[in-house]
């Protein structure tokens, strides 16, 4: 179904969420007909703070407001749905639309797979109706669906859209780019060199992705990286609960700005214990690219001075390899808490792949390198 039919008959005009791939027709839409407009479209911090952010548009307007997301952000939503949107509470209506990674019978990464499984079962659960948008759903179908959903939403309860993949399309292309120059894989090239024999804890992504193929290409092992395939926003609390319990093991963190921003306060815990032996590194090309390119608010923010007043001791931003290898050895030679921000390009290899061990397997290769087994 092309996208434009589908916004048509939600009739929806605020939409707010987190991109996701298998929604990129409605992302792109979106981008083309409104841009980061506060009034009808934001792309939100996560889940959650769009789903309070489409509270506040319906309380201000009486109207109904729109969250996309993928399925992996459901977690995120499930305390303001029950304790916000409820209709034992305050009976705020919202249309979500979540893409459906990971579906029964259909081949998807590991961290997709069970969420997949309970994807539609966690809508209900929430009281939630929830329809499954197909390639093959019609627009007649769709309207007669929309239609019964009013009579819902006029009752203060939510529904759900759950879009498989290629259910949605749009014809016109977007290209997202920026100012910066450093390519990520390179730049995580450099942090390899530098951590040497040092345990790191990667983000979820493409930044995964490129480790391993880095570690690859080395001819070394992949005993040294732990890669957060899924839970994103929480590689630098993994971090951390690494390094206070291994005081005398140096510990990178290869972190995102879409990550970094989607559970931030994850950054204050981190700034108030400061661990010694825990380095930061922050690859900020603000846009959630891994999932098509969008823009995060980190493209106009500077985290470095955010960590540093989180309480990270020593925080810096750069801009070139050469800055970045001048910080990554100060960093490795300093013993303190450090955080750098490093400003990088949006765009990947075409033929990047993707980790040939199982996620079981890296963890245990990963714990016996740790020494726990």
């Amino acid at each position: 179904m092309d996208v434009r039919d589908f916004v048509e008959i939600i009739g929806a005009d605020y939409y707010t969420g987190v991109p996701d791939s298998q929604l990129k027709a409605l992302c792109n839409y979106l981008m083309n007909r409104y841009g980061l407009d506060a009034k009808h479209h934001v792309i939100g911090a996560n889940e959650g703070n769009c789903t309070a952010l489409a509270a506040g548009y319906h309380l201000a307007t009486g109207k109904i407001p729109v969250v996309y997301m993928q399925n992996s952000g459901e977690g995120n939503v499930i305390n303001p749905v029950a304790s916000l949107l409820n209709d034992q509470v305050y009976a705020i209506p919202v249309i979500f639309v979540v893409g459906w990674r990971g579906e029964p019978g259909v081949h998807d990464e590991p961290q997709h797979i069970y969420q997949g499984e309970v994807t539609v079962q966690l809508l209900e659960d929430m009281g939630i109706r929830t329809f499954v948008l197909g390639r093959e759903t019609s627009r007649g179908e769709l309207a007669s669906v929309m239609k019964s959903y009013r009579e819902v939403l006029a009752e203060g309860k939510s529904v759900a859209f759950v879009v498989r993949k290629g259910a949605l399309t749009y014809g016109e292309k977007i290209t997202y780019n920026n100012q910066y120059t450093m390519i990520r894989e390179e730049i995580i090239r450099h942090i390899v060199q530098a951590a040497g024999e040092d345990p790191i804890v990667s983000t979820t992504g493409k930044a995964s992705r490129e480790l391993f193929e880095i570690r690859e290409a080395n001819g070394q092992g992949h005993q040294y990286d732990f890669l957060t395939v899924g839970s994103m926003g929480h590689s630098s609390s993994i971090a951390l609960g690494i390094a206070a319990q291994k005081p005398d093991t140096r510990i990178w963190c290869v972190d995102g700005d879409g990550a970094v921003l989607m559970h931030m306060g994850a950054m204050a815990v981190v700034g108030v214990q400061k661990p010694k032996n825990l380095i930061h590194v922050v690859i900020n090309n603000g846009a959630h690219e891994t999932v098509g390119g969008m823009a995060t608010a980190a493209a106009k923010i500077d985290l470095s001075e955010v960590a540093k007043a989180c309480g990270y001791p020593y925080a810096v931003r750069v801009e070139n390899l050469e800055e970045l290898d001048e910080e990554l050895s100060a960093a490795k030679a300093r013993g303190e808490l450090s955080m750098i921000e490093v400003s990088c390009s949006i765009g990947a290899r075409e033929d990047l792949g993707r980790p040939t061990t199982t996620a079981r397997e890296n963890k245990e290769r990963f714990m016996e390198y740790l020494g726990v087994r």
